[in-house]
């Protein structure tokens, strides 16, 4: 009798290790697919945040490891929300050591939409597009902090005011309000701009 229990032992703890591998490789296929489908997100949000690629490569990595070291990706609701949470919180830390060197942002918005190799403009209007996304670049790079990160968050990457609000931890009218205020600061930016 001894042996058949310890064989039965022996045999149920081989079915659970066997059902933890299975759980383990589900969650690491769950994690890759998770990956492949948010990564470019995710770099979008530390880049609105921190404007230097590098930095943004590394928060997102950073993020990505303390996902996988942890359990809460697995019962997040919203996927995006979590995740630009997640991120835009890596990326505070790193703000501090961003460097001065900032990518252009019009050069992100081409590469999201994909209009990055476009040659059929003429060199004139080429030009003068360039001149127009560096304005924009300057316009946007000076404004408040506060009203910098929901604008590029909500127009550059797209996201939603519910997204944004859940990125960087304040109420979905707050970022509305501070979308708009920052809209309106840009345009009375850019007037001043063209009359002087």
């Amino acid at each position: 009798m001894g042996v058949r229990v310890q064989a039965l032992t022996e045999l149920v703890e081989d079915g659970q290790d066997e059902l933890r591998c299975d759980a383990a490789m589900g969650r690491d296929e769950r994690f890759e697919e998770m990956v492949a489908r948010q990564a470019r997100f995710m770099f979008q949000v530390a880049f609105g945040l921190l404007r230097n690629r590098q930095d943004a490569e590394d928060a997102v990595q950073e993020a990505f490891l303390k996902l996988y070291r942890g359990e809460a990706w697995l019962r997040m609701e919203n996927e995006k929300g979590f995740l630009a949470r997640t991120v835009w919180r890596v990326a505070l830390d790193h703000l501090p050591k961003a460097v001065e060197q900032m990518s252009d942002v019009a050069e992100m918005q081409l590469e999201a939409s994909g209009l990055s190799g476009l040659a059929s403009l003429s060199p004139e209007q080429s030009a003068v597009d360039e001149d127009e996304r560096a304005m924009l670049r300057r316009l946007i790079d000076g404004l408040p902090e506060e009203l910098r990160q929901p604008l590029v968050l909500s127009s550059v990457e797209e996201m939603t005011s519910r997204e944004v609000a859940e990125a960087m931890g304040i109420p979905e009218g707050t970022v509305r309000t501070r979308v708009m205020r920052a809209r309106t600061e840009l345009r009375r930016r850019f007037v001043a701009m063209k009359e002087g």
